[in-house]
């Protein structure tokens, strides 16, 4: 008997099968925000001054009070208004609002950030971001960073997809790993700044520079011979290790050599003299970022 056949077929099966799954699975979610654009909104350039009100109201050494800005209704809808002017306006869509790249990587960070804000409010209270989940949470975060879809620059996007596709994809400054802020613990400090323009520059170098220098994501252990690092440089090694070589910098450390290249002298003192210590990354703390209260 002939069972190549039966075989062939039971494999093709199983395949369309799968497919089937991980489309019923990874299907998007469009999530309309119903808002106006606040009246004073300019008619020209974007204005991000709404978002950084209520980053300055909300946000305290880093993390959200998300509890606060959740019963404050007004302040919610604020928010809404500026994720409307977000939906409309674009670098795509309104080209003559981004006179500079600066202004358009800035839109396309704080519009992430607002999004994964708005993501919690309207779940709230929400311990992780890994609890928005698909029906079956083949990735962690499947359901919060790739199911659900945002309409941004008259487009429908996915977390994942503004992050990947619009800021980081397309070989731009690593720096904005550090500035990107998923929700979570172990991610970099909420800033309430949001600079533009020629102010984007000094904005991205210091975010660098204040997570490298906190323990929690860089640090040397001498007892053990380990450099304990974030989560962060392994999941994106490639933009920073490229980011020394357009540079012109050494590259043969990996992560390493890009985290010597922002460290106060002190602790480069520390990475050169332990060049046959092991690396680990820290295991990344999903927990929602939230504002310690009193």
């Amino acid at each position: 008997m002939n069972i190549v056949a039966p075989v062939a077929i039971g494999f093709l099966a199983f395949l369309i099968a799968a497919w089937v799954v991980w489309k019923w699975n990874t299907r998007k979610t469009q999530v309309r925000i119903d808002a106006p654009i606040p009246d004073d909104f300019p008619s020209e350039g974007f204005s991000h001054e709404a978002f950084e009100r209520l980053l300055s109201r909300f946000t305290s050494n880093g993390r959200i009070d998300y509890e606060r800005w959740h019963r404050e209704i007004d302040a919610r809808r604020e928010l809404d208004s500026y994720l409307a002017a977000v939906a409309r306006f674009g670098p795509d869509t309104t080209p003559e609002r981004f006179d500079r790249d600066q202004d358009a990587l800035a839109y396309w960070m704080y519009a992430y950030n607002a999004l994964v804000i708005r993501t919690i409010l309207q779940r709230w209270p929400l311990k992780s971001v890994t609890d928005l989940k698909a029906p079956i949470e083949i990735i962690k975060g499947l359901g919060f960073f790739y199911n659900l879809e945002f309409a941004v620059d008259g487009h429908w996007y996915t977390l994942y997809a503004i992050e990947h596709e619009r800021v980081t994809g397309l070989g731009r400054d690593p720096r904005v790993h550090f500035v990107l802020n998923c929700g979570s613990e172990a991610c970099p400090a909420v800033r309430p700044e949001l600079p533009t323009g020629d102010a984007l520059e000094p904005f991205l170098e210091q975010a660098a520079r204040d997570f490298i220098a906190n323990p929690k994501n860089v640090s040397v252990d001498r007892d053990t011979k380990t450099i304990r690092l974030s989560a962060i440089f392994k999941w994106y090694k490639k933009d920073f290790v490229g980011d020394l070589q357009r540079r012109g910098l050494p590259s043969g450390r990996g992560v390493i050599a890009y985290v010597e290249s922002m460290v106060s002298p002190e602790l480069a003192a520390q990475l050169a003299d332990s060049r046959d210590f092991k690396i680990a990354f820290v295991d990344y703390d999903w927990r929602v970022n939230v504002a310690e209260t009193e």
